[in-house]
């Protein structure tokens, strides 16, 4: 059973504050001898230097949650983490209700994950994956993998190294989803799908978690899958929580407000979360919560003496990830703001009331 909050509902995953810390490469010590130092600029995620920062989030059970962030965001090493697979410096992480250090066997007979590559032998042909597979789990249903195989389009017969990736992540999606898994954890599963597979598989989620027993955690790029079917949405940037709360509350945290150049006082600069500069203008993005008071900034009131100076859109997840997202190591999110300097996330994520989804000019 899932841990059980106040309101009785219960969680299928819950990470708190969860940190690790990757050392560099070896330097020196004092005295010249040898030493680790952890370097300003990082490889990437998981790369000598990268870290992560304190991350939490929770997961009801009968719910999706999308991860999303940049590549090198910490979204892989997250997955890990909760995987076991890498150990945490610090914080705690219960899935299903247990801590992921404990029974690992009670646990990960629970789980189903697919990875962003194949973790099958290509020298298999497809029938012998269940042979392999559905030992390790005592809730394994031959008939299930069966439909699944023909839903898919999969022959038993098929050497797995003969499929494309797109099928080899419909094999790796059979698996995890025969044995009644009560959390999937997916990392990627679309890579590869064509629009009609990718539809279907969302499909499948949907119709997976109905019943309110099983969770989905999906990381994923193409955040037009999350849009049609994500509850909740967890924004990792840099290795820091950006955002994880209600996708609802997400989208209309932020507006996009497009500008003339130079057409950003500093005391709009301020409100700015992150922004792109092009010779004919600007692109930045701020908490809706700012509207009125960026309009301020800029005349010195709310009135119509600024209308038609700037357009505010509705920010979707793309927009928001491009303006605010930071490459790890890089320092940077999205472009320089208007005192020269780049803009840094605010972390949090509390929406204020719905904005119109139409654009509208102030």
């Amino acid at each position: 059973m899932g841990t059980m909050n106040r309101d009785g509902a219960q969680y299928a995953l819950r990470v708190s504050d969860v940190s690790k810390r990757y050392r560099s490469v070896r330097g020196k010590g004092k005295g010249g001898g040898p030493g680790w130092f952890f370097g300003r600029k990082t490889a990437g995620e998981g790369g000598p230097g990268f870290h992560l920062d304190q991350v939490t989030l929770d997961l009801p059970m009968g719910y999706i949650m999308g991860l999303i962030g940049p590549n090198g965001a910490g979204k892989s090493t997250l997955i890990r983490l909760i995987l076991n697979m890498t150990a945490r410096d610090s914080g705690d992480i219960q899935v299903l209700g247990l801590d992921n250090l404990g029974p690992e066997e009670a646990i990960k007979s629970q789980l189903g994950v697919v990875f962003d590559s194949i973790y099958l032998n290509e020298q298999w042909y497809v029938e012998a994956a269940e042979r392999v597979m559905a030992p390790f789990y005592p809730k394994w249903d031959r008939a299930r993998y069966a439909d699944y195989l023909k839903r898919f389009g999969l022959q038993p017969r098929q050497k797995i190294k003969k499929l494309s990736r797109g099928m080899q992540m419909k094999l790796m999606l059979a698996i995890a989803l025969s044995h009644d898994a009560r959390l999937l954890i997916l990392d990627e599963p679309t890579s590869g799908l064509d629009v009609l597979s990718r539809d279907e598989l969302m499909d499948t989620l949907i119709d997976y978690v109905s019943d309110g027993r099983h969770s989905v955690l999906l990381s994923t790029h193409i955040t037009s899958d999350l849009e049609e079917v994500a509850d909740f949405i967890t924004y990792i940037n840099a290795g820091s929580v950006y955002y994880t709360g209600p996708k609802d509350e997400f989208e209309d945290a932020f507006l996009l407000v497009k500008g003339g150049p130079g057409d950003v006082s500093p005391g709009q600069g301020s409100l700015i979360q992150g922004m792109r500069s092009y010779p004919t203008g600007f692109d930045a993005l701020i908490r809706s919560e700012d509207r009125c008071t960026f309009l301020e900034e800029a005349t010195g009131s709310a009135g119509p003496a600024a209308g038609g100076r700037y357009l505010f859109q509705r920010a979707d997840f793309d927009t928001v990830m491009r303006l605010t997202g930071r490459r790890a190591g890089s320092g940077q999110a999205g472009e320089a703001g208007p005192d020269g300097d780049s803009t840094a996330p605010d972390r949090g994520g509390r929406a204020n009331d719905r904005q119109d989804e139409k654009e509208e000019v102030l």
